[in-house]
């Protein structure tokens, strides 16, 4: 939970420890403030305030010349910029490693996702605008240490976007239109050719805004919408023309409110310690009850099986799948 009221929190990404799952963290933009980073029992550990921030996202074993590091980045709407941050793999303590204020072109910065390809091993993180502009930028290890970042791919849909998720393994990008529909991308910066996954009159929602994937083996899995005014979230095969898989809604339980109003969600299939041994759901709740009263907003951890065992027949639970360990090839050029 926030100390600020109001619309505050936005988008969690959840960071998986390398050698201790229980240790994992979430990390959850404020878009007042910054970046607040939580323990698996919902503790705040760390405050980082950089700035108006909407969007996050996480990949593993970025090179800097000292070696790898896991890194998040960020849409900053204080800059207009992408923020980019770095884990210590001891303290478990994050800073900001941006080279230079990486400004984007579009008129706001608003979602973002990152993507890392299984091609060339490049990183890159993909931001867009409420006027459906999207950028894709190549991120690079700057000569002294930090990240830096190049434009590398430019296009635009129709409508207002914001939820967005690269699936590394597959090579595709997914994109909600949020009062149109859900467009699959190719990931990589080439041509933007697209794909309708799922429009919103089949979801009978007006209006669709986070995107999460399940992975599995054999490219299996899930891709998972928020749709934010039904407090509902839809699912979507991953694999093939990701066909619809059904709706759930995760309600309330003694003193925890249901939630309402979700902006972003994200997921970890690998189980993550005692508290969530079969994977984990992670939602932003934007319409928390303190009796009775909307209040402070929050985030609320499910455990994958939760979900899963609700369906007929159940959904997929392989807690060996470690996506973390996907066999990248090394990325040229290192530190420039």
């Amino acid at each position: 939970m926030v100390d600020l009221e109001g619309d505050v929190l936005d988008d969690p990404a959840i960071w998986i420890h390398p050698s201790n799952r229980a240790l994992s963290q979430i990390l959850a933009t404020n878009k007042k403030a910054g970046l607040h980073v939580y323990d698996l029992e919902g503790n705040e550990i760390q405050f980082l305030p950089a700035g108006r921030l909407n969007n996050v996202d996480v990949r593993y074993g970025f090179p800097f010349s000292t070696g790898t590091k896991d890194i998040a980045a960020a849409s900053n709407r204080s800059f207009n910029s992408i923020s980019v941050f770095a884990v210590d793999p001891v303290s478990g303590k994050w800073k900001d490693v941006s080279a230079r204020t990486i400004a984007s072109k579009l008129d706001e910065v608003y979602g973002l996702c990152m993507y890392r390809s299984m091609r060339s091993g490049k990183f890159y993180v993909l931001v867009n605008s409420k006027q459906g502009q999207v950028e894709q930028w190549e991120l690079f290890c700057s000569s002294d240490s930090l990240v830096d970042a190049r434009l590398v791919r430019e296009f635009s849909l129709n409508g207002q976007i914001e939820g967005c998720v690269s699936d590394d393994e597959t090579g595709y990008l997914y994109i909600a239109e949020e009062r149109f529909g859900i467009w699959k991308y190719y990931a990589e910066p080439v041509s933007p050719d697209r794909r309708l996954v799922a429009d919103t009159s089949k979801l009978l929602s007006p209006q669709i805004e986070g995107l999460a994937l399940y992975k599995s083996s054999a490219g299996k899995g899930y891709l998972i919408a928020s749709l934010q005014q039904k407090n509902r979230f839809a699912l979507f095969e991953r694999q093939g023309v990701n066909r619809y898989a059904g709706c759930f809604s995760i309600v309330g339980s003694g003193n925890i409110d249901a939630v309402a109003n979700t902006d972003g969600i994200e997921l970890s299939e690998l189980p993550l310690g005692s508290l969530f041994p079969t994977g984990l759901l992670v939602v932003h709740d934007g319409m928390n009850s303190d009796n009775g009263r909307n209040s402070h907003q929050n985030l609320k951890y499910v455990d994958w099986s939760e979900i899963a065992g609700k369906f007929n027949p159940p959904l997929i639970i392989d807690t060996l799948f470690d996506y973390r360990r996907l066999a990248y090839p090394t990325a040229e050029g290192g530190c420039r």
